[in-house]
């Protein structure tokens, strides 16, 4: 017996005591393997918790499993312990760390996540925001998309390259990508505000290549923009213009729903609009006149240029001011990291192109000028009659970049553009544009950006004619100009992945100067028309709202008030028969204001496929008055007045999208519909070059248009370009014109086709081609004749009622590209020689109507020398 009492009391004691001494365990109540408890020694330093936990393991011989991610990097640990268990010294390791220990059914400890920090993570977001910029230029990439793919969420970059995204606590995998480079994926632990900027590094687009860009084609997809289209110089490198200088508005004739009022012009009309109804903003400043030359080039330099964005569409609720589109052209920064530009020797003119760093990733800048010289070779080679006469034109672009910290960035940008055209000291005709953008951005924190800019904008044109003899002297002058300061302060509020709130405020000042005339000599005189100044204050708000998983909304209003200064001069049309009486006097000021609102909707039907929706109602003070061809110097800008209401519009537009082969190509295909309300035109025999009045020869109507527009893109591969078409109809209506029945204007097109096209055959040669056709431009003609008086008087067609024949042309050029990257282009515009009619002339004699044909085969050859 006192053998078996012995045995219990050995056996049932240490039991029993067990249930009064601490047992190790997890957190979560797990009991610790016994080697564990072992006693050991470990001291460390100011060590960071990855060093901590390696050295940990490697004193103690005992092994942690982890995932590397959720390791902290902004712990640094001290411990010196001496014979303690094991497991006490990794509790003191990983106090405070956010990380607890867990025992597996295998008996292996593994480090975790803690359950407070999970439960807290889920109430909790944190911030990730920063810049994503060209890795070897250091420039923004705007537009940049930042995708989560943990949770298939995410955002883009702005035009300024910031981007903010904000999420619950816990571990992500980014991934950044921008067609064209190569996409970055980077682990975040989230559990904190984080600001962290990317550098992409800039590819090739080839077949092999697809699968690192194609998740910028996303976006195409996921914005809720309708109509907008993007394109970059580089896209239009190759392709084959006339006198081959890359121009970016005549890029904008290729593509559906934009067309040209004429071969070889630069202007363009958008979805029925007239000319004067695009916003065309370089650097956010409006250009008021984008052409040189008469029509025939853009103001653009490509090599000044980094991207542009055409919104044909409703456009969000920051764009104003215009009817019918949006260009938004960006300027270059300049490289951060080095020195480097280009000289390009053309038929016709040349340019050059300087950039680099002031102080390396902290400024930069940029100088691109370009200019014509075809009069240096008249004045060389010329008849003596016309050495003394000029013919060119200039564009000189600069801007400057300055990082002045994280928050805070400084951009100064400038154009100056200058057409000369001087004949024998006889007649003088200049004209150009000048814009200046003060530009600041400055990050509030890691959800609010304010981009703040002061713009300047001017055109002016001055006409001077001069009669010399022996006994005087006798010239006339005549001066137009608009002015324009504006002062902007744009906001963005990125509140979560599902909201981004975009607000602003915008104050412009404007000054009209229609007409200065001015002579010399026996009739001597000097009179100002017109002289007036306006005001126009505008406020905005739109909310990006990611409402379901399918539906996107981009939601907004704005409002504008356009308030005509009641100092200068106004014309009494009361009682107008031929011609009105002049009363200059002041009058009280008047003012115009109305809202405007703006709704675009995405709705994703599947992962490649989705339907857009858009509505815009926008209001047009600023009117372009001119009876010539749009791009000549003789526009005249005149504001809203008592008599000169101001324009609207309303446009409806829908859409079907849908990405093909694995986003190589995109299919759109929109429809439109656009009512438009106090149109301007003139009466039938106005002769405005002649009538300083301008009001008093104007009529007032309202006009329409609709249609269906296709476009299919492939931007990936050797094989690249588009295909569009449209199918549309145009519409004017005035009580005063036509006897009050709708006529097409002139840049009315049933149909519109085109194709573009580029190949690249190896790393040296690639090919180009182009290749358009439209319907003929819209005109008027007389259909017969009759004499009152001794004169042969015309009788005319109803309004527009012809038509030209139909246009079409095939383009070709060629690239052949150096070892050090210069190039050389060979284009050959309309290379099967088709005789477009520039003009119908309608001849006096029995021999009937005859075509004028402008442009033939226009070969071009031109070198581009990079250093």
């Amino acid at each position: 017996m006192g053998k078996y009492i012995i045995y219990c009391l050995f056996y049932f004691i240490p039991i029993a005591l067990s249930a009064f001494v601490e047992q190790e365990t997890d957190s979560r109540g797990t009991p610790v393997p016994q080697m564990w408890l072992k006693e050991v020694s470990f001291e460390v330093t100011r060590t960071s918790l990855r060093n901590a936990l390696s050295d940990f393991s490697r004193q103690s011989g005992l092994y942690l499993n982890f995932t590397d991610s959720i390791i902290p990097d902004d712990y640094n640990i001290s411990i010196n312990e001496k014979n303690i268990p094991a497991i006490k010294i990794l509790q003191k390791i990983l106090q405070n760390t956010g990380l607890e220990f867990i025992v597996s059914q295998s008996q292996q400890i593994i480090l975790v996540i803690s359950q407070k920090k999970q439960n807290k993570a889920r109430n909790t977001t944190y911030t990730i925001s920063g810049f994503i910029v060209d890795a070897q230029t250091g420039e923004v990439l705007s537009g940049a998309d930042v995708s989560v793919k943990d949770i298939f969420t995410g955002t883009s970059s702005n035009i300024y390259g910031f981007y903010s995204l904000t999420l619950p606590a816990g571990d992500y995998t980014l991934e950044y990508s921008y067609l064209g480079y190569s996409s970055q994926t980077v682990k975040v632990n989230l559990d904190k505000n984080i600001r962290r900027s990317v550098e992409l590094t800039g590819g090739v687009l080839t077949a092999d290549t697809i699968t690192v860009t194609a998740n910028s084609e996303e976006d195409f997809l996921k914005s809720t923009e309708v109509g907008t289209i993007r394109l970059s110089p580089k896209e239009l490198k190759t392709t084959p213009v006339l006198f081959g200088e890359q121009d970016i508005l005549k890029a904008l004739h290729l593509l559906p729903g934009v067309t040209l009022t004429r071969e070889g012009d630069s202007g363009f009309n958008v979805r029925g609009g007239d000319s004067d109804q695009n916003l065309v903003l370089l650097d956010e400043a409006p250009v008021y006149n984008a052409f040189h030359f008469f029509g025939f080039l853009s103001v653009f330099n490509s090599d000044a240029v980094k991207d542009f964005k055409l919104i044909k569409g409703p456009a969000p609720p920051k764009y104003g001011g215009k009817l019918s589109s949006v260009l938004d052209i960006q300027m270059n920064e300049g490289n951060y990291k080095e020195y480097n530009g280009n000289i390009s020797i053309g038929s016709i003119f040349s340019r050059f192109r300087l950039e680099g760093p002031i102080k390396k990733d902290k400024s930069s800048f940029i100088i691109s000028g370009r200019r014509t010289y075809a009069d240096v070779f008249v004045r060389l080679l010329g008849p003596d009659d016309v050495k003394n006469s000029a013919l060119y034109f200039y564009d000189f672009n600069i801007k400057t970049n300055y990082r002045a910290s994280q928050t805070d960035r400084v951009y100064l940008s400038g154009y100056f553009g200058q057409d000369v055209l001087d004949i024998n000291d006889v007649l003088s005709n200049n004209w150009g544009n000048q814009t200046a953008t003060l530009r600041w951005n400055h990050v509030f924190n890691q959800k609010l950006f304010l981009n703040s800019s002061l713009i300047l904008s001017n055109f002016s044109y001055n006409i001077k004619v001069d009669e010399d003899d022996s006994e005087d002297e006798n010239s006339v002058e005549v001066k137009n100009r608009i002015t324009a300061v504006t002062l902007k302060e744009d906001y963005q509020y990125y509140l979560n992945t599902h909201n981004t709130f975009d607000f602003g405020l915008q104050l412009t000042s404007y000054s009209f100067l229609p007409g200065d005339f001015s002579a010399t000599g026996n009739g001597a005189f000097y009179l100002q028309i017109g002289k007036r100044k306006a005001r126009e204050i505008a406020a905005y708000s739109a909310h990006e709202w990611q409402a379901t998983d399918l539906l996107k909304l981009n939601y907004g209003l704005r409002y504008s008030y356009f308030l005509i200064d009641g100092r200068g001069d106004f014309y009494d049309f009361s009682d107008v028969t031929d011609v009105p009486s002049i009363d200059f006097h002041d009058q009280e000021s008047a003012g115009y204001g109305g809202f405007e609102p703006r709704i675009t909707a995405n709705y994703q039907l599947n992962a490649t496929t989705n339907y857009k929706f858009g509505y815009a109602r926008n209001y047009q003070n600023i009117h372009m008055i001119s009876k010539s061809t749009p791009g000549t110097p003789l526009d005249v800008w005149q504001p809203s007045s008592s008599r000169l209401k101001p324009q609207y519009s309303d446009q409806v537009s829908v859409g079907y999208f849908r990405n093909l082969r694995h986003n190589t190509y995109n299919l759109s295909l929109e429809l439109f519909y656009k009512s438009l309300r106090n149109q301007v035109d003139f009466k039938n025999g106005a002769e405005i070059l002649t009538s300083t009045l301008f009001e008093s020869n104007l009529v007032y109507g309202t006009g329409y248009a609709y249609g269906i527009e296709l476009l299919i893109r492939r931007k990936f591969g050797k094989l690249t370009g588009w295909l569009g078409y449209s199918l549309s109809k145009t519409r004017r209506k005035f009580e005063e014109i036509n006897q009050g029945k709708s006529f097409p204007p002139k840049f009315d097109r049933t149909h519109d086709f085109s194709i573009v096209t580029s190949y690249r055959l190896n790393d040296r040669w690639t090919l180009a081609a182009n290749w358009v056709y439209f319907t003929g431009n819209a005109m008027t003609i007389p259909y017969g004749k009759y004499a009152v008086n001794g004169q042969i008087i015309e009788a005319y067609s109803e309004r527009n009622a012809y038509r030209m024949p139909a246009y079409h042309r095939l383009d070709f050029s060629c690239t052949y590209t150096m070892k050090k990257g210069h190039t050389w282009n060979f284009s050959l515009y309309n290379a099967y020689g088709r005789k477009n009619a520039y003009a119908i002339l309608m001849e006096t004699d029995s021999s009937g109507p005859e075509k004028l044909s402008l442009f033939s085969f226009v070969p071009s050859l031109s070198f581009n020398y990079n250093f």
